[in-house]
């Protein structure tokens, strides 16, 4: 991705996320999150919020937003969108409180619908918002959990247990590629989360 969005949860750990701050062309710190970005020898592209509790040093980057109507994670993509970036990895956006976590990665959906590809990424796999039919790539035994945002059908081939009209978010949780790929076919919106390989 050209572009990452460090958010003010947990602080990543895996190699995937900590790889994409030194590949990436634009890191782009939610307001708390920017003072833990730079502890880490990191300087952000921009911080984006209101600016309460950013170092005098770095205030100069700050773009600061102070309406209240949405979240920092919201405010950063929005930024980011101005500049002509419709892809984004999301991190450190999950851990510490779980309102906030079930909160964001619902904002995924939202951003997807209004055209931008946004991924977030954790230290244990990565969501991704669709809709219709999609083919993916997969390992054969990873995991894959999928959540229904509103469809009234779906179906798969290539995953261990077919899909069906989840109705419940769990239901369609612990599920596992039996190939290289496997398709969604569906009438709406869905996440998928991906486990890394093992």
């Amino acid at each position: 991705m050209k572009a990452v969005i460090l958010a003010n949860g947990e602080y990543p750990t895996h190699a995937l996320p900590l790889r994409m701050f030194q590949e990436a062309e634009m890191v782009v710190c939610c307001d708390g999150a920017a003072n833990e970005y730079i502890r880490r020898g990191g300087t952000p592209t921009a911080i984006v919020g209101d600016g309460d509790s950013i170092a005098p040093a770095y205030r100069h980057l700050l773009h600061q937003v102070s309406e209240q109507e949405t979240n920092d994670l919201t405010k950063a993509v929005r930024f980011l969108r101005e500049k002509g970036i419709e892809e984004v990895a999301v991190l450190g956006a999950t851990g510490r409180r779980e309102d906030h976590t079930i909160g964001n990665v619902s904002l995924l959906m939202e951003y997807y619908k209004k055209g931008i590809n946004v991924l977030m990424f954790t230290d244990f796999g990565f969501f991704r918002p669709c809709q219709s039919r999609t083919v993916f790539s997969a390992k054969k035994g990873q995991q894959i959990s999928v959540f229904n945002f509103g469809c009234t059908r779906m179906q798969s081939e290539g995953l261990k247990y077919p899909l069906y009209n989840l109705q419940n978010w769990w239901q369609g949780t612990l599920n596992e590629a039996l190939d290289d790929s496997f398709t969604i076919e569906a009438d709406g919106y869905y996440l998928v989360y991906f486990v890394y390989e093992p």
